[in-house]
């Protein structure tokens, strides 16, 4: 469960839990139901926080993504390091490149997800939700 997962993430990184709480803006007796499974739905906007400040994605805690994190060195080429390099130079950050992935993440999701529906003049209607983290 969700819980179960931020709660492992939390102590692996020897964070308590009012240290996450203050880390992620949430407060420490919410993130205490979350962990303890009161509060099975969280927002993804908290998921996102709380992801971010443990160093994953909302899809693992959410129990989608299973696969342990491989080493980047093995994925990246001399490309993706240049890419990487030039874009830090251009003055991005470590969470504009989160919110870039889960914008992409989010347009995957709404492309394979998409709610098509047919309006009166015959024409395809869809829902688009974008959700951006943003650091501070």
């Amino acid at each position: 469960m969700i819980g179960d997962r931020i709660k492992s993430l939390r102590e692996k990184k020897g964070y308590s839990i009012t240290k996450l709480a203050d880390l992620a803006g949430v407060s420490k007796s919410y993130l205490s139901y979350i962990e303890r499974n009161v509060q099975n739905n969280p927002s993804l906007q908290v998921l996102a926080k709380i992801a971010y400040h443990l160093d994953t994605n909302i899809e693992f805690l959410l129990g989608e993504e299973l696969a342990p994190k491989t080493n980047m060195d093995e994925i990246l080429d001399e490309e993706w390091h240049a890419i990487i390099r030039d874009a830090v130079d251009e003055g991005m950050s470590k969470g504009d490149f989160r919110a870039l992935k889960e914008l992409v993440r989010s347009n995957r999701w709404k492309a394979d997800h998409r709610d098509k529906t047919i309006t009166q003049d015959g024409k395809n209607k869809t829902s688009n939700i974008i959700i951006l983290h943003i650091d501070h």
